[in-house]
């Protein structure tokens, strides 16, 4: 038998009543009645309660041992009392009555207690991350997330993938974050980079000759952390296909996401067949290509009503002259809402850093018309144009913004988030996903004018593309797609450009000659040149999936050790100074910025 344990402390019932056993963990809570002394003992599987009389021998270095505290005990298992059955935990009808103890391993005063729901800074939480993990939400999460990565690979099995491992010492590549870069002792003055991405190797793997690959790939990315995005390291699920179209990678990826949301949450699904919506839809109904479906509010282009004579509201009207658009949002059945609804949204506006919101109300008694600040500046025929353009209805409201394209999809995208939240409209027990598709394949840097690529570098433009394509490049399309869960992205993708000509002629518009592109993708470039087969595919982030299933906000609650805002590990100290003996091996000097 091990020394240690007979059994777990989520394994005994009513079955193993007077066994005399042996369990092991950490002391959890301790409730002390004077002559008895309760002990809730847990460990990974669950909680035992144990009890000891002031009678044992024992008992008094129980009393005073700390909290956290890894101890051994050693008793019988007896039947609570009714009155004293636990139903919040499995092993809640039995407890052990303490015959001997032993202490494994001594705790000093904990900075934060474990077993509390309080939250606390996220310094402390970070630097003691050992102690945060055995709280139990944050315990269950990691567990959650080992589950579902288990449960994504047999999946993935089961679909014909391979699972292969590809380099994480690489080359740098213009992959849209910045590299985190490693110096090469053999090789004095060159750098490694971390891949942030395995994509290269995944289209590798495909000109080999394989069909179908998949790896649970880490990757690397000196970016600024979010709520959803963590500094450094995050994992994805890495896929690719060969001989496919944009369909095949859709159809697999939603069998796996069907698949795993339904297994791994009680929560429904909105769809089992995801919608497709186009960038340029997505940009103008949502403001946003990460839209939350679960809001049912669109937004709408009425920058025409401001060219009408009828419409006098002459602060938009200048606006429009000047090449400004006009997009509005029609909440329905808003009419009774008190004025200080109205205020506290255009108010908000503008602590966003827009204009505000105008608005107003559609009434109608003998006549249409509309209740609000600028309902004056409508004609009763332009407030049919715009019910039938928003489709809305008497009694529903209108929130309007003007403004350059741009930051005019900021501000509304948002208002229709604000504006959703503060009438309830998101049904948080759902899930929503959707495709975004037919991206842009470049876009124009504002501060610039450079064409840039506007997704992955690698992706295969749509259509027959001729010299006419290439002088307007900001009209050819790419089979480039997202997956977009409740307003998170949980993946990029692509059908890849196999085609090395290609290839060369979208990397010189984007400012990059040949000898640029031979340099840089120096492998990809020369495999594609000995027959390559039509593949693509996508990598949902691993983080960000078990984030929707642990119903977290922020990717820190579902990752085992992250860092903090400014990618530290306060835990281990990292990143760290080295030793001048380290640096001088590597030929590599210290310029303190001035």
């Amino acid at each position: 038998m091990n020394k240690y344990r007979s059994h777990n402390c989520n394994e005994l019932r009513k079955d193993d009543l007077d066994k005399n056993i042996s369990i092991s963990g950490w002391i959890n809570k301790k409730r002390d009645h004077g002559n008895l002394l309760f002990i809730d003992l847990r460990d990974n599987y669950g909680i035992t309660q144990c009890i000891i009389d002031k009678e044992n021998k024992n008992f008094l270095d129980l009393e005073k041992t700390q909290l956290e505290t890894v101890i051994k005990v050693s008793g019988k298992v007896v039947s609570r009392s009714d009155e004293t059955i636990n139903k919040e935990i499995e092993t809640g009808e039995i407890e052990v009555v303490i015959n001997e103890f032993e202490i494994l391993g001594t705790c000093k005063e904990l900075p934060m207690p474990v077993f509390s729901d309080q939250e606390y800074a996220e310094e402390i939480r970070l630097k003691y991350r050992f102690l945060d993990l055995r709280r139990k939400k944050i315990h269950e999460n990691i567990i959650l997330r080992s589950k579902v990565i288990s449960y994504i690979r047999n999946e993935m099995t089961k679909l014909g993938f391979l699972e292969f491992q590809t380099p994480i010492l690489t080359s740098s590549s213009p992959e849209g974050a910045r590299d985190f870069l490693v110096p090469s002792r053999l090789n004095p003055g060159k750098f490694y980079a971390l891949p942030q991405a395995p994509q290269q190797f995944k289209q590798l793997i495909m000109v080999s000759g394989f069909d179908k690959y998949f790896q649970i790939a880490p990757c690397f990315r000196d970016e600024d952390a979010r709520a959803d995005r963590s500094p450094g390291e995050f994992y994805q699920l890495d896929l690719e296909m060969s001989f496919v179209e944009q369909e095949d990678v859709f159809n697999v990826v939603e069998t796996l996401m069907v698949n795993t949301f339904k297994k791994f949450s009680n929560k429904k699904l909105l769809y089992d067949k995801f919608p497709k919506i186009s960038y340029a839809d997505a940009m103008l109904n949502y403001g946003s290509d990460k839209p939350d479906l679960r809001n049912p509010l669109l937004i709408n282009d009425i920058t025409e009503i401001f060219t009408r004579e009828d419409v006098s509201f002459e602060i938009f009207k200048k606006l429009v002259k000047s090449g400004s658009k006009v997009r509005c949002i029609s909440t329905k059945n808003t009419k009774d809402k008190p004025r200080s609804f109205f205020d506290n949204i255009d108010k908000w506006a503008k602590e966003q850093g827009a204009s505000g919101l105008a608005y107003f109300t559609f009434e109608k008694e003998d006549q249409l018309s509309a209740k609000g600040p600028i309902g004056k500046f409508f004609s009763q025929e332009a407030l049919e144009e715009i019910m039938k353009q928003t489709n809305s209805e008497v009694g529903d409201s209108i929130f309007m913004a003007c403004g350059k394209q741009n930051d005019l999809e900021k501000i509304t995208s948002l208002a229709r988030d604000k504006i959703a939240k503060d009438l309830d409209l998101i049904d948080d027990n759902v899930f929503a996903f959707c495709w975004i598709v037919d991206y842009p394949m470049f876009e124009k840097d504002e501060v610039t004018n450079k064409i840039e690529f506007s997704h992955n570098p690698f992706s295969m433009p749509q259509g027959n593309l001729n010299e006419e394509n290439f002088e307007k490049p900001l009209d050819i399309l790419a089979y480039q797609y997202d997956i977009v869960c409740n307003g998170i992205e949980l993946s990029s993708g692509a059908i890849r450009n196999h085609k090395p000509e290609l290839m060369y002629k979208l990397f010189s518009i984007a400012g990059y000659d040949k000898k640029q592109v031979d340099e840089k993708f120096s492998g990809m470039i020369n495999a594609l040149s000995y027959g390559a087969p039509p593949h693509g595919g996508i990598a949902p982030g691993i983080d960000r999936i078990v984030m929707l299933l642990a119903n977290e906000k922020n990717i820190r609650e579902v990752t085992m050790f992250p860092m903090n805002q400014n990618a530290q590990d306060l835990m281990m100290k990292a990143p760290s100074d080295v030793s001048e003996d380290q640096l001088k091996e590597l030929g590599i000097a210290i310029k303190n910025k001035k």
